[in-house]
């Protein structure tokens, strides 16, 4: 890939390659299929889930393949056994409205309750799903402090430093071989972080768009952009506007 830069780039135990950064001085490490784990506290971060959105949808008579549930969990499932972690925070929007986590078909609440077993499980609270998770494991939050981090949905607009959150689902683009990929990406300028959106289904917003405006040191802002098994690490100078 054209312009990409490689020196944060890591092979992890499994021949995926992960790209290793730093938020407000603590480590992070962010996975290709869209989890950033933070080592020291054996934490991993998800965003944007958006888990029921097609069962959202056909309640408002607009039907879309119901399968992004499954990919979704079998995509956490995976990155979950990857790292292995202590802690695990999903920042919100986990499901696409308010009834998601209420009419989850039980065949899913196993799901998730086999991968929260024997660790601490944070629901941080979005603007999709403000009323917390239902009768699932684990603690519903609108932010947390943890691991010298806090964690939240919305970026803040006035103090970011220090901040992992969501809602954004960044997103950049970049040239090869005469023609545009766009990715979903992490986004940091080593203050804070931006969150890929988790969700199967779930679209993203370019680094350049306007909503982006004053998150971030664009001098040092970084995109570390998903590929299928491997995190490329951009400059904002080297993206396509």
């Amino acid at each position: 890939m054209h312009r990409l830069l490689h020196p944060t780039s890591a092979p992890a135990a499994t021949g995926f390659f992960q790209a290793r950064t730093t938020i407000n001085g603590v480590a992070a490490v962010c996975d290709p299929l869209g989890g950033l784990f933070l080592p020291e506290s054996g934490t991993l971060v998800v965003s944007d889930l958006h888990l029921e959105k097609g069962s959202a949808f056909a309640r408002r008579g607009m039907m879309l393949p119901p399968y992004d549930t499954l990919a979704t969990l079998r995509i956490l499932e995976a990155v979950i056994a990857r790292h292995d972690p202590a802690t695990v925070i999903s920042l919100g929007d986990n499901f696409h409205d308010r009834r998601g986590s209420a009419v989850m078909p039980e065949t899913f609440r196993q799901m998730i309750s086999a991968m929260a077993r024997g660790r601490d499980w944070v629901w941080i609270n979005g603007n999709h799903d403000p009323d917390g998770a239902c009768g699932l494991p684990g603690a519903s939050m609108d932010e947390l402090c943890h691991a010298g981090l806090i964690f939240r949905h919305q970026p803040s607009s006035v103090d970011g430093v220090g901040e992992i959150a969501g809602h954004l689902h960044p997103s950049a683009t970049v040239r090869r071989r005469e023609r545009s990929i766009r990715r979903a990406c992490f986004a940091t300028d080593g203050k804070r972080l931006l969150m890929p959106a988790f969700g199967v289904t779930t679209g993203g917003l370019d680094l350049r768009h306007r909503a982006m405006s004053g998150l971030f040191e664009r001098e040092r802002l970084v995109a570390h952009m998903l590929g299928r098994d491997r995190i490329y690490s951009v400059r904002f100078a080297n993206l396509l506007g």
